[in-house]
């Protein structure tokens, strides 16, 4: 066979061959960026992470976030997940937030995707604890309450409240989550010692409402916990449920 033959075969293996590369690099690029664009955003993001399309915008994938993260809590999207690929986020249920004083992450951020305006870490908003009622321990009448234990702003972020039980004279001790001061970091869901988390960060999009300017509300419900009642100093509810669970449990006792 000549040589003219040989290179021209090898020519003709060459070219279908980088035909076939481009056509594969070409499907997997497409999927690619379909999958960004179906990406949901679910994703718990570090602390100081901007809003996702601000985040998504400035992020570019360097995993120095990642490496920073003392406890490994941070990870990468990967191929296949509903999350924009190479962005960091992490699942509290697995390894939570644990809320380090000087946010490393955000430190080693080069691009500004975690906000450097962030200084202090309780005031980060990675994500909002919702409670499943019909799950949680404390709300079916047991005492748990180990989310608020463990809560790092706790009888802020999560306090625990008296519900009075119509038939019986004990009460129920239920953790409430108060949006303004959740942090996100996800130390409730982790303790959570349900089989499946009674309690779950989320980002705060999927689950908040918004009231709306037009209303116009005579009082909020969480301001009656500082409020003094009319014939006394002291305050209508309290932040500590101890002593008027007491005066509720021993109500008619002395008589």
């Amino acid at each position: 066979m000549s040589k003219a033959k040989v290179s021209r075969r090898a020519l003709v293996g060459k070219v279908a061959q980088g035909t076939t590369l481009a056509v594969t690099g070409g499907s997997i690029w497409s999927y690619l960026l379909s999958q960004q664009a179906r990406a949901a955003p679910r994703a718990v993001r570090p602390p100081g992470a901007r809003q996702d399309d601000d985040f998504n915008a400035h992020c570019i994938k360097c995993g120095q976030c990642v490496q920073a993260c003392p406890y490994d809590t941070l990870r990468l999207a990967a191929v296949g997940e509903a999350i924009p690929i190479g962005t960091p986020y992490f699942i509290p249920r697995q390894i939570p937030c644990y809320m380090c004083p000087d946010i490393p992450c955000r430190k080693a951020c080069p691009t500004g995707a975690l906000d450097s305006v962030l200084e202090d870490i309780n005031e980060a908003r990675m994500g909002l604890a919702v409670i499943d009622v019909e799950h949680c321990l404390s709300w079916q009448g047991l005492r748990c309450e180990i989310c608020h234990r463990e809560c790092p702003v706790q009888d802020q972020a999560i306090t625990v409240e008296l519900l009075p039980r119509r038939v019986s004279k004990h009460a129920m001790f239920v953790p409430m989550v108060h949006s303004a001061h959740c942090t996100g970091c996800g130390i409730c869901e982790n303790a959570c010692p349900t089989e499946e988390a009674a309690i779950r960060v989320v980002p705060p999009g999927l689950v908040q409402g918004k009231l709306g300017a037009h209303y116009r509300l005579q009082q909020r419900p969480d301001t009656l916990r500082d409020q003094k009642s009319p014939d006394s100093q002291t305050p209508m509810r309290s932040n500590t449920v101890e002593t008027s669970a007491l005066e509720y449990l021993n109500e008619g006792e002395s008589r």
